[in-house]
């Protein structure tokens, strides 16, 4: 075919179709995100809005489960829209896809509150945002496999490392309409109407996504298997169910995406959530100081795509993941010095331990919010956690209260559980007096404005950003080139939002857990670690290099 053999052809220039291919697939893609991550950004406004007639610790619940549903079903989307996409084909797939997720999105601006509707503004919400999940894990499977099939041979890496900029850009783009309304608005205001408004803008960005990609023709592998009568009839199981495809997903995911998820996660989610809860930065703050380093950082998602189609996928995606395992703990404690240079200091000075029955000592993995941890231990620890405190653990014999030492003060904790009625003035006594104790040990309440370093502090982001450019930016393109046309859109998404939406999406609270488990404020980077050390490994052993693989074939 005419398409195909131009396709083969490495050294013509990109022409107008794939140009606009590139454009149309990138943009939705950008609006998708953007949808995805209000959610996220807009946390504070969504709980006091949906949940506030609800007691505190239904409305930590509900918020935690509707940030988590989100992430939780992406793979369901993969497996519902990866089959269709192998079906009926890549463009129709990622239209229904997109207008999904924007229609979802405008409908959370429309929602009632909790004081107009009642406990239906929470279920909605949650409702919502599992559309969004399942839009988006069927929308980034389409646009990757799409503008990979409309590449030509020797350029996919560059064609497709224009896609992985689109979860940046959609991060940039929301961080950016919240800045604006923001300090366009009283704060009152924004907290009253303003935070919907991100929300509503999704159907204006709906239309025009909408009418771009309506431009657009079939993918030309895909019409040319279907012209040929090679398509699959059942993608799921020929994709998961046959042992020759299926080890090809299991070392996709665990010798690519697991790893660049992580690296993703930590580079851009966890980075935020450090600064802003682990070093106590202001939230304005953080947020500019992240969206100069993404700023920075993105034209090297494009570098590393193209550099791939060079050298390959694998020594960059690799090379990363190496990085990462190498450098993390050096450049998280760096940016402890940066940010919050008194934190630093009492860390060294003033240790903490905690004397606690390891019976009561819970592992706090709460991904959706719906745990209790109300030991003495449990309670003690998750207090110096959220405070940044490191602390050692000493072993008491067994039913006595957990206490924390600090110096030659004792606070004693209590079991939330046994309390009873006494549970919230118990509470607030021992928050109050771990709260002063901490204090007079030096540890802060917050980074002192005055005392950040800028400049250093933006340069360690930036090289975590690029970090993630270099596992995330030739993925794409790897992904495509493992598996054949008939299956492509089924057998690539799995792998990728199992990867992101599980391995990535989950890292926050298992590294809370893992602070809290081991009193270091840095162990939580042992998690993405060890998950990048894996991909590491076992890419390295078992994952082929695609660079130069023929995609225009059925099998």
């Amino acid at each position: 075919m005419a398409v195909a053999s131009a396709a083969a052809s490495p050294s013509r220039p990109m022409t107008k179709e794939e140009r606009k291919v590139i454009i149309a697939s990138s943009a939705g893609t950008v609006f998708e995100w953007y949808d995805f991550y209000l959610a996220g950004s807009l946390a504070a406004n969504i709980s006091a809005t949906f949940f506030s007639g609800v007691n505190p610790t239904a409305a930590f619940i509900f918020t935690l489960l509707g940030f988590a549903a989100g992430f939780a079903v992406r793979p369901f989307g993969a497996l519902f829209f990866g089959s269709l996409g192998d079906l009926i084909g890549r463009k129709y797939t990622f239209l229904v896809t997109m207008t999904l997720m924007g229609v979802a999105t405008f409908v959370v601006g429309l929602l009632p509150s909790y004081a107009t509707i009642g406990i239906a503004a929470p279920v909605l919400f949650i409702a919502c945002r599992l559309v969004q999940g399942l839009a988006l894990g069927g929308e980034y499977g389409g646009a990757a496999t799409y503008v990979a099939e409309h590449a030509p041979h020797h350029r996919r890496g560059f064609y497709t490392s224009w896609i992985q900029t689109t979860a940046t850009v959609g991060l940039f783009l929301s961080l950016i309409v919240i800045l604006v309304l923001r300090l366009s608005m009283t704060p009152a205001d924004f907290a009253a109407w303003g935070w919907r408004i991100p929300f509503l803008l999704s159907i204006l960005l709906l239309g025009v996504s909408i009418w771009i990609r309506l431009q657009l023709e079939e993918s030309p592998a895909f019409a040319r298997i279907k012209a040929e009568g090679k398509g699959s009839k059942t993608p799921l199981r020929e994709a998961f169910g046959q042992w020759k495809n299926l080890k090809i997903a299991i070392f996709a995911l665990l010798g690519g995406t697991a790893g660049q998820a992580v690296v993703w996660y930590t580079g851009q989610f966890y980075a935020l959530f450090f600064l802003t809860q682990t070093l106590k930065l202001d939230g304005t703050t953080s947020n500019i100081v992240i969206a100069v380093a993404l700023a920075i950082g993105t034209p090297f998602f494009i570098f590393f795509g193209w550099l791939s189609d060079k050298i390959g996928r694998k020594p960059i995606i690799l090379a990363g993941c190496l990085l990462a395992v190498v450098t993390y703990f050096p450049l998280f404690q760096a940016l402890t010095g940066a940010v919050n240079p008194q934190l630093e200091k009492a860390l060294a000075s003033a240790p903490v331990t905690v004397v606690a029955d390891p019976n009561e000592c819970s592992f706090q993995f709460n991904p959706t919010g719906t745990s209790s941890f109300t030991t003495s231990c449990d309670i003690a620890k998750s207090f110096l956690a959220r405070n940044a405190v490191n602390y050692s653990n000493v072993a008491a014999p067994a039913g006595t209260p957990a206490q924390i030492k600090i110096g030659d003060k004792v606070i004693t904790s209590f079991d939330k559980a046994k309390a009873g009625a006494q549970g919230a003035a118990l509470e607030k006594a021992f928050n109050d007096q771990a709260t002063a104790a901490i204090r007079a040990a030096g540890y802060p309440a917050a980074a002192d404005p005055k005392a950040v370093n800028t400049l250093v502090v933006v340069a360690i982001l930036t090289v975590l950003v690029i970090y993630v450019t270099m596992v995330y930016g030739p993925i794409a393109a790897m992904l495509v080139e493992l598996f054949p046309t008939r299956i492509r859109y089924s057998g690539m998404s799995l792998p990728y939002h199992i990867g992101n939406g599980w391995f990535g999406g989950f890292l926050p609270p298992t590294a809370f857990a893992i602070v809290a488990a081991t009193g270091n404020i840095y162990s939580g980077l042992w998690y993405p670690i060890v998950v990048a050390g894996m991909t590491f490994v076992i890419g390295l052993l078992f994952v082929p290099e695609t660079k130069d693989r023929d995609i225009y074939h059925a099998d």
